[in-house]
């Protein structure tokens, strides 16, 4: 089968052509990360993010290389980006002196201020979403308030996995350019 009228397609903001590549490509992509991960939400992400991200740079593909091995490529920067995040949270060097000072806390319960702090973010996020088309909501509520997985999310909506993914794929996008709007 010939991929490349669909990848020319794409580069014109064919979304048919883009569905059909996501289709095409998923299995590959995500079964590649799930053996580099061993976590099955972590390469759905990793797989969400690298069509996302190749979806953006399209224009930018050349031809003269297999679209699977590009998609394979992005795929293992975003896992090597997602393993960078994850490091810088969890190394963090401490002095003897700040060592020193954790242990003589008392309560380590959020403050008053703390818990106002996370409950106005939340519901400056939650405006946020308001402003999607409630189908794009309804993906976001189910994938991050539910914490369902994509499949999980296909059965309750009676869609088939593809529609789902596109869509969170799309919220998260429009979703970004929200928040980068009323920054």
């Amino acid at each position: 089968m010939e991929i490349n009228p669909y990848i020319e397609k794409a580069k014109t903001g064919d979304q048919v052509a883009f569905t059909f590549l996501l289709d095409h490509y998923w299995n590959e992509v995500y079964g590649f990360m799930l053996k580099r991960t061993e976590n099955e939400t972590d390469s759905e992400d990793i797989a969400i993010e690298t069509f996302s991200k190749a979806f953006d740079k399209i224009a930018t593909y050349n031809p003269e290389f297999q679209f699977n091995t590009w998609l394979i490529a992005i795929a293992k920067n975003v896992h090597i980006d997602m393993l960078r995040k994850k490091k810088s949270t969890v190394f963090v060097e401490i002095t003897d002196n700040e060592d020193h000072q954790a242990y003589n806390i008392a309560d380590t319960t959020p403050s008053i201020e703390d818990a106002l702090i996370t409950e106005q973010n939340l519901s400056r996020l939650l405006q946020f979403i308001k402003e999607l088309k409630p189908h794009y909501q309804e993906v976001i509520q189910l994938r991050y308030f539910q914490e369902m997985s994509y499949q999980e999310i296909a059965e309750q909506l009676n869609e088939p996995l593809s529609n789902v993914k596109i869509k969170l794929l799309r919220a998260k996008k429009l979703l970004a350019e929200i928040i980068e709007t009323k920054k």
